[in-house]
């Protein structure tokens, strides 16, 4: 064994309690890590030559991310999730670990990258979007629920709930947030394929513009609205916030689920200022996204290369200074704990039961970086120190009842519609 493969294997030792991973070196060497755990998984994985144990070291994630992707390392016994649950449940955030950091010199190359990145004009956000949701509407048809095509967080009040019920009823728990009544003017910022705004349409009577910088979710997003029947309440368009706030337009409500992952920290107060600027004084607003349990930190390499290139997951912290700048109040803070665990795995089986048409829309390259993206994402929400925040704002304090009474009773009324 070579000298980084020494090192990784006293790492991994280190690492690796309960559970085992049995690791084959490229010179035939084999080396098991932990100890049985009926509740922890058991692997066995093969590099398949000396530079992955190298590449792993100088980047945890990258480096052994991309040796995954290549097809460099293999799986023996277990899949991709469980050999990434093995490495986080093992190494939990509460715990206080984490996997190695990345060599100094990647380290200081990611951060510049990460500033450089994360500033999301309106042309580079443009190119971020399509980067991720441009790849085709296939692949998203073959992975979402099919009644609403929700690529963000369910909730799950029952854990034996199916993928569609879960969507569903984290549409009516936003609904009953925003108190919406028939007529009012709703603004879905990042619709993605129009999920949300034809379900509030169609539940609230509202009016709804749903806005997008991927062109074919605008396509599918019309299309859908088209067969709901709802064109004539829901219109979609394909135009950054910023330029539409600068048009003048105001709305009663605004709903903006899982796109603040992408504004990017040098924009948040922009966001705020734009959203500020389009709510009605006596409206509410509902931002849903993803967010880090402790205080702020950086795109990790892997998400910024391959998946969401310009995204930063925000702590809640500096989301809410960036709208504390801006003079909208806070009236509601929700946090989801683990509510996207169990719809990560749900996307996760779906795609590993659909391996031969995703494969045959891009190839088993492509298959291998979205799987090990979607385990990554679960595990992370599971051990690691992610989460979803759910901040309802006003610009008046008096725009809704002051208790939360009627939440639960519009969300009732909803799901029982």
């Amino acid at each position: 064994m070579r000298l980084a493969e020494r090192t990784l294997a006293r790492l991994l030792a280190r690492m690796i309690r309960r559970g085992t991973l049995a690791l084959t070196f490229a010179d035939g060497t084999t080396r098991t890590f932990g100890t049985p755990d009926p509740a922890f998984p058991d692997i066995a994985m093969r590099f398949a030559d000396a530079r992955v144990a190298r590449d792993t070291l100088l980047d945890m994630r990258l480096g052994f991310a991309e040796a995954w992707i290549d097809g460099r390392v293999t799986l023996e016994r277990g899949d991709i999730m469980q050999l990434v649950t093995l490495l986080r449940h093992n190494n939990r955030w509460e715990d206080g670990r984490d996997l190695a950091r990345p060599s100094p010199t990647r380290k200081l190359a990611q951060r510049l990258g990460h500033v450089v990145k994360s500033f999301n004009r309106p042309g580079s956000a443009r190119r971020n979007v399509a980067h991720h949701y441009d790849i085709g509407n296939a692949l998203y048809r073959l992975m979402l629920d099919e009644a609403h095509m929700q690529y963000s967080c369910a909730y799950w009040p029952r854990p034996d709930m199916e993928l569609g019920d879960a969507q569903e009823a984290k549409l009516a728990h936003i609904a009953a947030k925003l108190a919406i009544t028939p007529g009012m003017r709703v603004l879905d910022i990042g619709c993605g394929w129009g999920g949300m705004a034809i379900y509030l349409a169609q539940a609230t009577g509202a009016q709804v513009l749903g806005i997008t910088l991927s062109a074919e979710q605008l396509a599918l997003a019309k299309e859908r609205a088209a067969a709901a029947g709802v064109a004539d309440r829901v219109r979609f368009e394909l135009v950054d916030y910023r330029d539409l706030a600068a048009r003048g337009e105001t709305f009663d409500r605004i709903v903006s689920v899982g796109m603040f992952e992408h504004v990017g920290q040098p924009q948040f107060a922009t966001f705020f200022r734009a959203c500020a600027t389009l709510l009605a004084h006596d409206g509410a607003m509902l931002l849903h996204t993803i967010g880090r349990m402790g205080g702020p930190g950086r795109t990790d390499a892997f998400t910024a290369k391959y998946i969401f290139p310009g995204g930063y997951i925000p702590a809640l912290s500096e989301t809410l200074a960036a709208s504390e700048s801006v003079r909208l109040i806070a009236t509601d803070v929700e946090v989801w704990r683990r509510h996207y665990a169990p719809t990560l795995h749900a996307w996760y089986r779906r795609c590993m039961e659909r391996q031969a048409e995703i494969e045959a829309l891009f190839d088993p390259r492509f298959f291998r970086l979205w799987t090990f993206y979607l385990a990554g994402a679960a595990t992370a929400f599971e051990s690691g120190g992610m989460c979803n925040y759910q901040v309802q704002y006003v610009l008046d304090r008096d725009a809704l009842p002051l208790t939360r009474d009627y939440m639960l009773a519009g969300e009732q009324a909803l799901l029982t519609r």
